[in-house]
């Protein structure tokens, strides 16, 4: 007991109070009488996430440190990337308030207390130092996710798209385990400081060649979390099945936290281990097949995009393209690499979430999910057109938004080591061009195309709070993206504590 109370569990702060959260509203849910209405259950798990996010803000001035031996540490990075999860996560608990109409959810309570419990898992992965406390956080986000997809019983399309969100997670977590089991064997520890102390000294050719594959099915296994292709396939059949709101989470929260944890391990670890000539690191000897898998990732995303008819479809392939975009700075591995992820991610996180706000409030008044969805949504609603205008400029990439801001980062990042790299930068710009097509035909329908009646959109507050916060910033952030920046180099010092080895 003396040695539980002498640990500085003020670092998981955040933590305790998301999975307090999840309890008491799984406590409340059993207790309840069946008259109550669980949606309000939303608020309280929007209370706790943002209280979370208080609580880590207050944390910003605490010094790199560590608690049950490495496992957690909260470091830079921990607190720049969970900052970015609760701000996600935030954001879909408030649009989660409003439920759909035609298919509505019946385990309300269930929802939302999942909805936590993933996030807590996501978390845990940005702040994990270890494989084992990695993998649990990792299973925790899984479960909880698949759960949701789901959730609607009474809908095939849910229950289609969680079987194979199921299958393909099983074999995503057996080909990572496989990948961890490697590294494990080749160090004999769990710890990511300690592997990457130990794989440092390895002096056997064979060991190297072992460590190249423990690589490659590490990168494998997580590229199904991600949804690169060719793993992409089960996504989306899961965002068009799944309740829009649990779209959103996967397409943001969860796609950022495979990201997280993939630059936890790839970042710290293999690109600074040397390969077997001992000339540059592991992670740089293995560009190749990184780079192969980005390339194909933007193709396919962009182009299969374009023959889509749903719409929640057509927005899972642009999530495969982003992706893509995604892993050329991580492929890189420039002094930019992380601060223009990170601003990438803040970037995609908004204009995501708005983005599926707007489907979200369109689907709860006419159940549509193809483009005449869209139909004469200005005369609708202009807010709305407007709002979606901002989103998808700033998913193509049109300078005043912040995802202009984030792909031209990431695009001279790729010019600025030695040797610079010309052919993915390249592939980018063109399946970017590629993008306008299927982006710009939602502008037409919303501009351009007469509304099948006269009525008037109603979008529910909170949803429109949603699609204000996130409209402001992704114009904010791409007018004067020096903001973004400058809190992100003030608050999180990664260069200086990335690399941290522990407390002395």
């Amino acid at each position: 007991m003396q040695t539980l109370l002498g640990y500085q569990w003020s670092l998981m702060t955040p933590e305790f109070i998301v999975v307090i959260a999840a309890i008491l509203l799984s406590i409340l849910d059993l207790l309840l009488k069946d008259s109550f209405n669980r949606q309000h259950f939303a608020y309280g798990a929007f209370g706790a996430s943002v209280l979370a996010l208080v609580s880590l803000i207050l944390l910003y001035n605490q010094a790199t440190a560590d608690i049950l031996e490495g496992t957690f540490v909260l470091d830079g990075f921990a607190k720049a990337f969970k900052t970015l999860l609760l701000i996600g996560a935030s954001l879909v608990f408030l649009l989660a308030a409003s439920g759909e109409k035609k298919t509505p959810i019946e385990d309300k309570g269930e929802y939302y207390y999942l909805l936590l419990t993933a996030l807590l898992g996501a978390m845990f992965m940005a702040s994990s130092a270890d494989l084992i406390t990695l993998f649990v956080g990792l299973e925790l986000l899984s479960l909880s996710s698949f759960i949701l997809v789901g959730i609607r019983k009474r809908s095939q399309a849910s229950n289609e798209a969680a079987m194979k969100y199921l299958i393909n997670g099983g074999i995503s977590t057996a080909i990572t385990l496989f990948g961890f089991s490697y590294l494990y064997g080749l160090t004999g520890s769990t710890n990511i400081i300690a592997m990457r102390e130990a794989l440092a000294n390895l002096s056997d050719g064979s060991m190297h060649l072992l460590l190249a594959f423990a690589f490659l099915l590490t990168f494998v296994g997580l590229s199904f979390k991600l949804a690169t292709a060719p793993f992409h396939m089960w996504a989306p059949d899961v965002y068009q099945g799944a309740a829009t709101p649990v779209t959103a989470f996967l397409g943001t929260v969860s796609k950022l936290a495979g990201f997280v944890i993939m630059m936890r391990l790839f970042i710290m670890m293999f690109a600074v281990v040397p390969d077997v000539t001992g000339k540059q690191s592991l992670s740089a000897s293995m560009q190749m097949y990184i780079a192969v898998l980005a390339a194909i990732t933007m193709i396919v995303g962009n182009t299969i995009a374009l023959k889509q008819q749903n719409v929640k479809r057509l927005f899972a392939y642009s999530g495969i393209a982003h992706a893509g975009y995604l892993l050329v700075p991580l492929l890189m591995l420039s002094p930019f690499t992380l601060d223009s992820m990170w601003f990438y991610m803040l970037a995609y996180l908004l204009m995501n979430i708005g983005v599926f706000a707007i489907i979200h409030g369109l689907q709860r008044q006419n159940g549509s999910e193809g483009f005449d969805l869209f139909a004469g949504l200005f005369q609708r609603s202009p807010f709305a057109a407007v709002a979606m205008t901002i989103f998808i400029l700033s998913l193509a990439g049109i300078p005043g938004t912040a995802g202009f801001i984030g792909k031209i980062n990431i695009f001279i990042g790729a010019f600025v080591i030695e040797p610079g790299h010309y052919v993915l930068p390249s592939i980018m710009m063109a399946t970017t061009v590629v993008s306008f097509v299927y982006y710009f035909r939602i502008l037409q329908q919303m501009f351009f195309r007469k509304p099948e009646g006269d009525q008037k959109l109603k979008i529910p507050f909170n949803v429109n709070v949603v699609i204000t916060i996130c409209a402001v910033l992704t114009l904010l952030f791409g007018i004067l993206p020096a903001i973004g920046y400058q809190f992100f180099y003030e608050n999180f010092p990664l260069l200086k504590d990335f690399f941290f080895t522990g407390a002395e």
